[in-house]
């Protein structure tokens, strides 16, 4: 009997191994043709628009070694169709800086089959500018 993954659990799965920093993990997790959109300025090393499963790589690889992680939590799953909703809070420094970046955030991820297609972050990218900036 084979078991299949809520989009909750997928989800769940992906923010364990990113805490994790589990890059093998987190693609497990994530379609060959994902879209990643993390909006913010150029001063911040992982902001952009990131098409397929290289890309999506570079960008959590990018994100995992421009900052510490203090805190990634989490706190809330809404799940409506292909959509999930995550709601968290953040406490992180840019390496670069020594700067600290923290803040609230939404993520607006999109799936399919249980693996993510396209991904939001929302966040005070304020923050991070600042925390970035030379």
């Amino acid at each position: 009997m084979t078991t299949q993954i809520t989009n909750i659990e997928a989800t769940q799965k992906l923010f364990e191994a990113f805490g994790a920093q589990d890059i093998p993990a987190i693609l497990t997790y994530v379609h060959d043709d994902i879209v990643i959109d993390f909006y913010g300025p150029d001063v911040i090393p992982y902001a952009g628009h990131y098409e397929g499963r290289e890309a999506a790589q570079r960008f959590f690889e990018t994100v995992l070694s421009s900052v510490d992680i203090h805190e990634f939590v989490p706190e809330e799953f809404l799940a409506d169709r292909d959509k999930v909703v995550v709601t968290g809070h953040l406490h992180l420094t840019a390496r670069s800086t020594g700067r600290p970046i923290v803040s609230d955030f939404v993520h607006v991820i999109t799936l399919r089959g249980a693996k993510w297609t396209h991904f939001r972050d929302f966040m005070n990218t304020t923050e991070a500018y600042l925390a970035f900036q030379t």
